[in-house]
């Protein structure tokens, strides 16, 4: 079982909900007081750094406010897909969610950082999305009425997982019925590099592995993990093809409607929670290799050059710099190089 600091996740999560502290479970007595009572939905499983320091956050929000904000944190997409949660905080009926890939559909460009192969390592992630390309993508949000906060979640490295044999170059996803995430950037990689992308919801995608609806899917380590995809995949190729992040959003009227004073402790609970999940998932990382080898799994590490080499050739970047802009994808290079 993967600890954290120490603490069993899995023991963290069930006093969480055993004291009603993550869900619909009964509010404790100094919530029942709070002056502002809002909602966190997310679409990590309870037990995922992501949801698990969130929780932390709120804790030290209520402690920082005297009690005057109670944060709800509803994980495993408890108040709905990231699709919905997304709409539910721009008509201001959510109060904050995580997310990623969903908020392509509304600005695309809130999706540079999925680029295939942009980034080789986290000194260039952070580099960029905590500089100046991070906050050229939050003005755009800005201005479609939604306020970001600085620090994004880690959701990792996305590595491809299959059941019927290893994937060691661009020639062995020709035709590979792969699930991906519905949004246009993942789907025309994968078919730049000659697999079959099929978007599947997350919630369903076990079902679809052990069923072989789809041969393959690609996912961070930590979510192969937590929904225990390893069990019905037998190779994990560690492709880091996309590093995925999760930005935090809130409606930015109701934002700006709240009391300086609240917003700061908001802002600095949530900006400590995502530095503290970053250190989460570098740790899980390494642990999960170990661990989900164990279970049965052979790992591989390919080469990423002839990756990048078939979709330069197929014009994904030339065709993804057109849709994105001049301007956001000069910022990108700045950091990844050219691409």
């Amino acid at each position: 079982m993967v600890t954290q600091g120490g603490i069993s996740r899995r023991g963290v999560t069930a006093g969480l909900l055993a004291a009603g502290l993550i869900g619909g479970g009964a509010l404790p007595v100094r919530a029942q007081r709070a002056k502002y009572r809002l909602r966190y939905g997310t679409a990590f499983p309870a037990d995922h750094p992501g949801a698990v320091r969130i929780r932390e956050a709120a804790e030290a929000i209520a402690t920082a406010t005297n009690g005057e904000v109670n944060l709800q944190v509803y994980p495993n997409s408890q108040l709905g897909g990231e699709a919905d949660m997304f709409s539910q905080v721009r008509s201001g009926a959510l109060d904050f969610m995580s997310t990623s890939g969903v908020n392509q559909t509304v600005l695309p460009v809130g999706g540079i950082n999925a680029v295939a192969f942009a980034f080789d390592d986290y000194a260039k992630v952070w580099a960029a999305m905590d500089g100046d390309l991070g906050a050229y993508v939050r003005a755009q949000f800005a201005k479609i009425g939604l306020h970001v906060f600085d620090k994004m979640l880690d959701n990792g490295y996305r590595n491809i997982t299959t059941a019927a044999k290893p994937i060691a170059g661009p020639d062995d996803l020709k035709g590979l019925k792969i699930r991906v995430p519905g949004n246009q950037l993942w789907v025309t990689m994968f078919d730049a590099l000659g697999a079959a992308p099929t978007p599947i919801n997350f919630g369903e995608l076990y079902a679809a592995l052990q069923t072989h609806i789809v041969d393959g899917q690609e996912n961070p380590l930590a979510l192969i993990s937590s929904a225990k995809l390893y069990e019905v995949q037998k190779h994990i190729a560690l492709t880091g093809h996309i590093w995925d992040g999760h930005h935090v959003f809130t409606n930015a009227r109701r934002w700006a409607a709240m009391p300086e004073a609240i917003r700061a402790s908001i802002t600095k609970g949530l900006t400590e929670a995502a530095l503290k999940e970053r250190e989460d998932i570098l740790r899980l990382n390494e642990e999960l290799i170990a661990s989900i080898t164990k279970a049965g799994v052979t790992f591989s590490k390919p080469d990423k050059q002839p990756f990048r080499e078939v979709l330069k050739k197929a014009g994904f970047y030339a065709d993804w710099k057109g849709r994105f802009g001049a301007e956001p994808w000069a910022l990108l290079e700045k950091y990844a190089g050219p691409l």
